[in-house]
């Protein structure tokens, strides 16, 4: 027999120790039940009624919803024609910007056409103007007509616009302008005179160019300073020749007056213009021996121009009357007439010819010869130191040229060349005495050569006229012997 298991017996055991309390235990679960039940049916019934509640509100929201349904469909139809509606005048409004946009463009570039037209036209009167001013400040008729200038300055500096009234004012201006630039006046006003005082005289204008003046007994030339508006006379009275062309044109005797084209620039120049005295200190210790050389050349010229006059005679006819007397053998005759011309070289030629008449013709011809020979060096006597100064005279003006050249790179090596005043003392040294050298050396070659020619022409007379005499005495002597 199979043995029943402990733990199996234990268990039979426990449970019927504790089967009152089990009965007890099941009685109190089946109350439990019937209230749970009971709960349960409690809690069915309450979810239906909440279920019935619900329906009805979704019934509700259901009607609900397809009432606002209709509303936004009906508003959706609305919004579809109103955006319809603004398609269309979207559309309309863009063709009118994009011809509206065309438009604005042409009128644009017409706008830019006509506005570059006008700052053209402006800038062309404001140029205009600005000459015009010019024109009217440097016209010396100016001094003496008051124009109305103030609106071309403010046209010319852009501080006003121009207008047509301006332009009409321009041309007018213009007009006058060039009127009065034409017209010769003689008129009584106030200038500046040479002392720098205001004085009334009788003022002459000859159109744009010259003004002269004449003040008791002063003539002169004006120059016009646009600044001032004001005539000034100039510092150096002209020629006497100009002030009485002057003073006779302003009488009214005469219709030739002097008159500067340049419009004073040929005036202005003549008051700078430096005498040859005035420009010889300029040259430096070089010019002093070109003056020497001068004035040694002027003594010469005249010594030896007074010594050929003197020493002058009229060859051919003491040849004549030698010739006549040699005929009738009348030699004592013949060296009277050479006698009286003593002083003479032809005659003193020709008196030793007249004795060696009796030698025979070569012996007679070297006799002549040597009396010529004789009288050569006289003649020529400082001719040779003249050339000498007429040679040394430009070279002086070199040297002067190189010192002052020299002078010139020393300051330009000290100072730069950022003053030209600095440079022109050597500059005006080197012109100087170059000037002063060519212009001393071309007088003196000049004469030089005039000199030589008068000598060489005297010792030519001398040999012709003692050929003659040797023909004469010999072709005299042939008759005879025959």
């Amino acid at each position: 027999m199979k043995r029943t298991p402990r733990w199996l017996t234990g268990a039979l055991m426990l449970f019927l120790l504790n089967l009152p309390a089990a009965q007890a235990a099941a009685q109190d679960m089946r109350e439990a039940q019937i209230q749970a039940r009971e709960t349960r049916k409690a809690l069915i019934d309450r979810a239906a009624e909440e279920q019935r509640a619900a329906e009805q509100a979704a019934a509700r929201s259901r009607e609900k919803i397809g009432q606002d349904r209709t509303v936004l469909k009906k508003a959706l139809a609305e919004l579809e024609a109103r955006h319809k509606t603004l398609d269309q005048e979207v559309g309309r409004l863009s063709a009118e910007m994009e011809r509206l946009t065309a438009e604005e463009k042409d009128l644009t570039q017409r706008l830019a056409e006509s506005d570059g037209m006008v700052r053209e036209l402006v800038g062309v009167i404001r140029v205009n103007a600005k000459d015009l001013l010019a024109l009217i400040e440097q016209n010396l008729k100016s001094a003496m007509i008051d124009h109305d200038v103030a609106f071309l300055a403010s046209i010319a500096e852009q501080a006003r616009f121009p207008g047509m009234a301006d332009i009409r004012r321009m041309i007018a201006l213009l007009f006058e302008t060039i009127q009065a630039s034409g017209e010769v006046s003689i008129q009584s006003g106030t200038i500046t005179d040479r002392t720098g005082l205001q004085a009334e005289a009788d003022i002459l204008t000859i159109g744009n160019f010259t003004a002269a003046y004449r003040i008791e007994d002063e003539a002169g030339f004006l120059t016009y300073a646009p600044a001032s508006r004001n005539l000034y006379a100039l510092s150096r009275l002209p020629s006497g020749r100009m002030q009485r062309q002057l003073d006779d044109y302003m009488d009214g005797s005469s219709d030739a007056v002097p008159m500067d084209v340049s419009r004073g620039g040929a005036l202005r120049q003549l008051t700078h213009e430096l005498s040859l005295w005035q420009q010889i200190p300029k040259g430096g210790i070089i010019v002093w021996p070109i003056l020497a050389i001068l004035a040694v050349g002027i003594v010469i010229v005249i010594e030896r121009v007074v010594f050929l006059w003197r020493k002058h005679l009229d060859g051919d006819r003491l040849m004549n009357g030698i010739a006549a007397r040699v005929v009738e053998q009348k030699w004592d005759l013949c060296h009277q007439l050479c006698e009286a011309a003593r002083g003479k070289p032809i005659a003193r030629v020709v008196a030793a010819g007249l004795n060696c008449r009796k030698m025979a013709r070569e012996e007679m011809e070297n006799a002549l010869q040597e009396a010529i020979l004789r009288e050569i060096p006289p003649m020529e006597r400082f001719l040779s130191t003249l050339g000498m100064l007429a040679a040394i005279a430009p070279l002086l003006g070199l040297l002067g040229t190189v010192t002052g050249m020299i002078d010139t790179f020393h300051v330009i090596t000290q100072h730069g060349t950022g003053d030209p005043r600095m440079m022109s003392g050597g500059i005006s040294e080197a012109l100087v005495t170059t000037m002063l050298g060519l212009t001393v050396a071309i007088p003196i070659m000049l004469a030089h050569t005039l000199l030589n020619r008068s000598v060489d022409n005297r010792i030519g007379q001398m040999e012709e006229k003692a050929v003659a005499l040797v023909n004469i005495v010999h072709k005299n002597r042939e008759k005879r012997k025959v």
